[in-house]
């Protein structure tokens, strides 16, 4: 599976987590920011810098979801190995 694809499933799983994934380029806020997950007007957000590469952004979303109950959620195999994995682990 390409890492594209392994990328949007990610960001399918956490949708029904209720966890909304938006990509921002954080250097054009002016704000020193990184991403990561954080409560917006009682919503769940993950805000993403959209300037990260493919596996960057695969290690920070899958580290964040690693948290969150995960039982109950069908994922597909190939993503639920990587979730399933140690962080930084390969």
């Amino acid at each position: 599976m390409k890492q594209t694809q392994i990328y949007q499933h990610l960001v399918e799983t956490a949708g029904k987590l209720g966890i909304r994934v938006a990509e921002q380029n954080l250097r054009a806020t002016g704000v020193n920011a990184k991403s990561g997950l954080c409560r917006i007007k009682g919503e769940s957000v993950f805000i993403m810098d959209k300037r990260l590469s493919v596996n960057a952004k695969i290690e920070l979303l899958a580290g964040s979801l690693r948290q969150m109950p995960l039982e109950e959620i069908y994922i597909m195999p190939a993503v639920r190995k990587i979730l399933d994995r140690k962080p930084n682990q390969k």
